[in-house]
Protein backbone atom coordinates (compact mmCIF):
# COMPACT_ATOMS: atom_id res chain seq x y z
CA UNK A 1 0.00 0.00 0.00
CA UNK A 2 1.21 3.20 -0.89
CA UNK A 3 0.64 6.10 1.64
CA UNK A 4 0.85 9.96 1.10
CA UNK A 5 1.16 12.73 3.32
CA UNK A 6 0.58 16.19 2.59
CA UNK A 7 0.96 19.01 5.68
CA UNK A 8 -1.55 22.16 5.91
CA UNK A 9 -0.02 24.44 3.36
CA UNK A 10 0.26 22.25 0.53
CA UNK A 11 -3.71 21.61 1.19
CA UNK A 12 -4.80 24.94 1.52
CA UNK A 13 -2.70 25.76 -1.15
CA UNK A 14 -5.08 23.65 -3.53
CA UNK A 15 -7.56 25.28 -5.63
CA UNK A 16 -10.18 24.91 -2.99
CA UNK A 17 -10.05 23.38 0.25
CA UNK A 18 -12.58 20.75 0.76
CA UNK A 19 -12.75 17.34 1.31
CA UNK A 20 -12.93 16.33 -2.62
CA UNK A 21 -10.30 13.25 -2.42
CA UNK A 22 -10.14 13.34 -6.52
CA UNK A 23 -6.40 14.27 -6.01
CA UNK A 24 -5.47 11.36 -3.85
CA UNK A 25 -5.18 9.04 -6.71
CA UNK A 26 -2.34 6.53 -6.41
CA UNK A 27 -0.41 7.67 -9.87
CA UNK A 28 1.11 4.15 -9.86
CA UNK A 29 -1.70 2.69 -11.22
CA UNK A 30 -1.31 2.71 -14.47
CA UNK A 31 -4.94 2.05 -15.26
CA UNK A 32 -8.73 1.68 -13.21
CA UNK A 33 -8.33 -2.12 -14.50
CA UNK A 34 -5.93 -2.64 -11.76
CA UNK A 35 -7.71 -1.38 -8.88
CA UNK A 36 -9.50 -4.38 -6.58
CA UNK A 37 -13.28 -4.86 -6.23
CA UNK A 38 -14.99 -2.01 -4.53
CA UNK A 39 -16.21 -4.55 -2.28
CA UNK A 40 -12.73 -5.64 -1.07
CA UNK A 41 -11.81 -1.81 -0.78
CA UNK A 42 -14.66 -0.96 1.27
CA UNK A 43 -13.54 -4.34 3.44
CA UNK A 44 -9.87 -3.08 3.72
CA UNK A 45 -11.07 0.80 4.70
CA UNK A 46 -13.22 -1.14 7.33
CA UNK A 47 -10.30 -3.09 8.98
CA UNK A 48 -8.27 -0.09 8.93
CA UNK A 49 -10.84 2.22 10.54
CA UNK A 50 -11.84 -0.42 13.37
CA UNK A 51 -8.08 -0.80 13.69
CA UNK A 52 -7.55 2.95 13.79
CA UNK A 53 -10.74 3.60 16.62
CA UNK A 54 -9.06 0.20 18.74
CA UNK A 55 -6.05 2.52 18.79
CA UNK A 56 -7.91 5.49 20.09
CA UNK A 57 -10.35 3.76 22.89
CA UNK A 58 -6.60 2.43 24.33
CA UNK A 59 -5.37 6.11 24.02
CA UNK A 60 -8.75 7.29 25.48
CA UNK A 61 -8.02 4.59 28.35
CA UNK A 62 -4.78 5.36 29.25
CA UNK A 63 -5.61 9.33 29.24
CA UNK A 64 -8.65 8.05 30.97
CA UNK A 65 -5.97 6.41 33.89
CA UNK A 66 -3.75 9.40 34.02
CA UNK A 67 -6.15 11.38 34.81
CA UNK A 68 -7.06 9.33 37.86
CA UNK A 69 -3.57 9.26 39.21
CA UNK A 70 -2.97 13.07 39.02
CA UNK A 71 -6.67 13.42 41.35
Amino acid sequence: MHWCAYDYEELISRDKASLDIFWLRDESLEDSDNLPDPDVLAQAIVEDLEAALEQFREIASHLGESEKSVK
